[in-house]
Parts: C-alpha cells; structure tokens; sequence
C-alpha cells in the first residue's frame, strides 16, 4: 500500500473504533541493514537504512490512566492496558507499546492514557525490524503527547530498554536508531558504543532489491541469545591476555588468531564474524562514499559467507536466494539481512537489473522450494515523524 493509503487506512479505523478522530499519527519505519550483523550488541559498527515500510499509529490521549489499542494486522485483536503502574506482560504484540510504557515509567514520565490504532506494512519475522518500528512509534506518540522533549537517540535508548528488559530479547541498539534517526536516501553507521551516527548518501541507480524468504523466526529465548553468549564468552578469555577489552569491538584479527587456542572453536568462530564483520562495515562506508559499488558486492558476499559458517544463522533457503542473485549480472553482491534464522536477504544491483533479479529468484526459488519469495524495492526513508 501507498504511504497515503496506509494513513487514511489507519486513520479511519481509528474514528471508527473510538467514534473522534486522531490526534496525530505518527509514521515509524522498519529498517534493512547493509552490513554489520550481529556486531551491535558488541559495541560495534552497523550500517542500516531505514525503509518505505513502516509502522503506522493513530493516536490520541485520553483522561484516565489507561491505554486501548488495536492492531488491526493482528485480525482486529485489542488491547487494554494501565500506563500509571507497570502493565503485566502477556507475551504478544501489545508487549511491544506497554514495553515502552514499562520503560517511560522506570524514566520517571507520567504518562497520558491513550487510545491508538496500529498498522503496518513491514513484514513480521522478515528480518526487517517490525517490532522495533512499533516501540518507536508508541514512544514517539507519548513523547509528542506529554512534551517530554525526548531526543530522537536517547528514545531509541528507551525502546531498546523495553525490548530487552520488558519483551525478552537482548537486541541491540541498531534498529531502534534507525527507525528513530533514518535519512532518506542515506545510509546510516552508528557506533553502537559511543552513538556516533553518520551518514552516507547511496549513489544514483543503485536499488536495495528485497526477498523475503517466507521463512519466519522467534527471537525470544532462541539462539539469538545462545550467540551473544558466545560473544561475552569470547571476550571474558581474551581480557585474561588484554585487560583493556570490554567487548570484541576492541579485539584485532591478530589478537583473536594469537589467542585461537584458548577458545572453544564454535566460540573462535563467532568471535571470528563480529571482529571481521566490524571491519567489513568500515570498508563498506568508504566505498560507498567513493562509489566503489563492486567492492561493496563482494563484501555482502563476504560477509554472508561469514554469518553461514562462522555465525551459522543462515539457512538454507537464505544461502539460495543469496546465490541466485549474485547469479544476473547487475547484481554487485547479496546476503542475508537480520539476526537470521529464516527473514529476508538484501541484494544492491543496478535499477535496470531489478525485473531480472526478480524472475531469477521466483524461478530458482520454486525450483527448489516449490513456493516464491516476496520481492520487493526499497527505498531509504527518514525515521519516526509526526505525519498529520
């Protein structure tokens, strides 16, 4: 749907569920990332976009302490929650908004009670930052409701807090920063350790062509967390030899090939993922900037091959869209994008190339799976924004 079509939608719904209209909708969007995976909760570099997908929320406050909110991809499913105390978790989609609440509140905000409808159009457990879309669109709408004046970074900071403490998941600081503080037309690097955003503009006739696997993931209690593990494993050994370290951001490839007896090998690999990855970032920032756009193709594949055998979150339907993109000419590289475990692969090619693109994954995919991926163009968008 039209960005348009997306906030007349919400926008209706809204007046007619709570019978006035909105006092705002707020445009919150999801995000691919480039390259820097798995680096971000090890104080690393990430490299994302924030995409023409987004979540969407209508809005307005109410004069109790309460929140009612409804979701309308989630078949219409409505939920009641408190925002003067901290909401009891119920393990679905409204832990994403009384998250945020939980988080404002440990801030020390009184919040307003709302009434909101949500919509969206970022796939869920694509890979693409669906929920992290929600939390900043909740927490953007309180912002603007109480004028708290929050700073678009320090409420990303906020969201990430909901979603490690309240939902579970021990995500990063990366998607909620872009989904707060995109750019069209640019990518953003974020060092994840000092917040430090700059951003690169994406040269002309370059399209980030999109394929949704149809292979959906769970991130709460899964191996995402089995992996950060593994990091801090990695880091404890290495500060024995380098007391300096506080998180693989700090170590070389020297240092970790130095020291590789004293890890288990699955924790070597891993470590091995976020320190090259790291600088797989850094590399790519530059040529991006000099539109060096072959060398950045070949260090998505790099990097792809890295989060396969090292990191070991790809699959194999994954592994194939990769492939068979990489396969038309025009494409100058592709990998998997998101913690993994099933979601999307990202591929940057020429514009003119993106119709083969397209039909080459549609034909190998069913080939092999019998099913066709989603595939679509994205464009870099701004982050969270107050849109009427």
């Amino acid at each position: 749907m039209s960005e348009h079509t997306l906030q007349k939608k919400v926008t209706d719904a809204f007046q007619a569920r709570f019978q006035q209209p909105p006092a705002m909708v707020v445009r919150a969007p999801g995000r691919v990332n480039l390259i820097g995976e798995h680096t971000d909760y090890n104080d690393g570099f990430v490299l994302p976009v924030a995409v023409d997908r987004a979540a969407w929320l209508a809005v307005a406050p109410r004069d109790d302490g309460w929140a009612t909110v409804r979701a309308l991809d989630m078949r219409n499913d409505e939920k009641t929650f408190p925002v003067d105390r901290t909401p009891s978790s119920g393990g679905g989609w409204s832990d994403y908004p009384q998250g945020v609440a939980w988080a404002m509140l440990e801030r020390g905000m009184t919040l307003t009670g709302i009434n909101g409808v949500l919509t969206s159009d970022v796939p869920v457990g694509a890979g693409m930052s669906s929920s992290a879309a929600v939390e900043v669109a909740f927490a953007y709408a309180w912002d603007q409701i109480g004028e708290f004046g929050m700073k678009l970074s320090d409420l990303a900071l906020l969201c990430q807090k909901a979603e490690n403490q309240y939902v579970g998941v021990n995500c990063g600081i990366m998607d909620q920063m872009i989904s707060a503080c995109g750019r069209a037309g640019h990518a953003m690097m974020l060092d994840t350790r000092t917040m430090e955003r700059a951003y690169f503009p994406m040269p002309q006739g370059i399209a980030v062509v999109v394929a949704d696997s149809m292979v959906r993931r769970q991130l709460t209690g899964s191996e995402y967390n089995v992996r950060r593990a593994q990091c801090e494993q990695a880091v404890s050994v290495l500060k024995e030899h380098y007391p300096d370290i506080t998180a693989l951001r700090d170590v070389t490839p020297e240092q970790l090939d130095q020291h590789r007896s004293d890890l288990p090998e699955v924790v070597h690999r891993r470590a091995r993922h976020v320190v090259t990855e790291n600088n797989r970032v850094l590399q790519v920032a530059r040529d991006l900037y000099e539109n060096r756009m072959d060398h950045v193709g070949q260090l998505l594949l790099e990097g792809h091959r890295s989060l396969r055998d090292d990191y070991e979150v790809s699959i194999a339907e994954l592994d194939t869209l990769v492939e068979a993109a990489a396969e038309v000419e025009g494409c100058y590289g592709a990998r998997l994008t998101g913690a993994g475990f099933g979601g999307c692969i990202i591929a940057l090619a020429d514009e003119g190339a993106v119709t083969d693109i397209e039909a080459h994954l549609n034909e190998v995919y069913d080939a092999v799976y019998g099913k066709q991926p989603t595939v679509y163009v994205t464009l870099p968008d701004n982050g969270v924004a107050r849109m009427a």
